[in-house]
């Protein structure tokens, strides 16, 4: 038996196509197909490897990676075939059916939140009140809307010159003129003003403006024809014009816990000068005192803030003990 060493080939065994075609054999080439004579090139990769080896530099420097798909939402990838049922196919997401009769209980919980809500703010915040009586004028005129604070009394103190609301303290109304109206309709407005949604009318309830605090002596007038408060004249621009402070003449001091109120329109006001011969002297309790108006809301021609006239009683000094 005849042996080769490694480095020569046997004649007896054909050579593959690449060492054939190295050595240029013609001979060796002649049966070889077009597959084998023609390099692969890099533009037709196998199925199993790739076309270029992890040592090839690529035309930069730096071999390019295929780019990752890219997932709408940051959600994990679709697998496919993942639905298909028998396969851990994912669970299907249960469908909620709306509920017969949804909107209206949505509807009525939000009347409902809105009737207490409207309730707590007229008992405890603010109140509207509608002005039934020309005492006012011209601050506030016959039908007007307006806003009252009830924070004050209480949290907020009175001051002199506030436009306050005040239940009666007796007499001063006298006796009302019956309710014509059918009873439904009275019935109505008493539930529908309960909730806040209409304003107080007149009721038991009256307006003016505060003049003399506790302790304070109201008098008028004097030389001037001017209203003197802890014997301080003052400048009253509120007075509906053509009218005086007082058509009488009157001097008091306020009792504690008591106020003197005037209205604007001082010629056709029954306020605190028209009740000093009855008990309290025309003056009127505190607790009374429903709360200070602060806007007119209602008609939107007369929408204003009621100011507190501040430079009035500026110079007024407090009451001598």
């Amino acid at each position: 038996m005849t042996t080769h060493s490694a480095g020569t080939p046997d004649p007896a065994t054909p050579l593959p196509a690449h060492r054939r075609r190295l050595r240029g054999d013609a001979a060796s080439t002649a049966n070889a197909t077009p597959e084998e004579i023609l390099p692969a090139t890099p533009e037709t990769p196998t199925a199993h490897e790739d076309p270029l080896p992890p040592s090839f530099p690529p035309s930069d420097g730096v071999r390019a990676m295929p780019p990752r798909p890219e997932v709408a939402g940051g959600a994990a990838p679709t697998v496919r075939g993942a639905a298909t049922k028998g396969h851990g196919a994912a669970p299907h997401s249960k469908v909620t059916k709306p509920v017969k009769g949804g909107w209206l209980r949505e509807s009525v919980t939000v009347m409902v939140c809105a009737l207490v809500l409207s309730i707590l703010i007229k008992t405890f915040l603010a109140q509207a009140f509608y002005i039934p009586s020309g005492s006012m004028e011209n601050t506030l005129a016959v039908g007007d809307r307006v806003m009252v604070n009830k924070l004050a009394p209480g949290p907020f103190d009175l001051d002199r010159g506030d436009i306050v609301v005040f239940v009666d303290p007796g007499g001063w109304l006298g006796d009302l003129p019956p309710d014509a109206r059918p009873e439904w309709q009275q019935t109505m407005t008493e539930v529908l003003t309960f909730v806040g949604l209409l304003p107080q009318d007149a009721g038991h309830h009256l307006i003016k403006r505060l003049i003399g605090l506790p302790g304070d002596t109201v008098a008028c007038c004097n030389d001037a024809g001017q209203l003197t408060v802890n014997g301080q004249a003052i400048e009253e621009p509120y007075l509906k014009p053509g009218t005086d402070p007082s058509d009488v003449e009157f001097k008091t001091t306020v009792d504690p816990d008591k106020i003197w109120v005037m209205g604007d329109n001082r010629s056709n006001s029954e306020d605190s000068r028209a009740h000093m011969g009855q008990p309290g002297g025309g003056m009127v309790p505190i607790k009374n005192v429903v709360g200070r108006a602060f806007v007119v809301l209602w008609p939107a021609e007369r929408i204003k803030i009621l100011n507190n006239p501040e430079t009035t009683f500026a110079n007024v000094p407090e009451p001598a003990l």
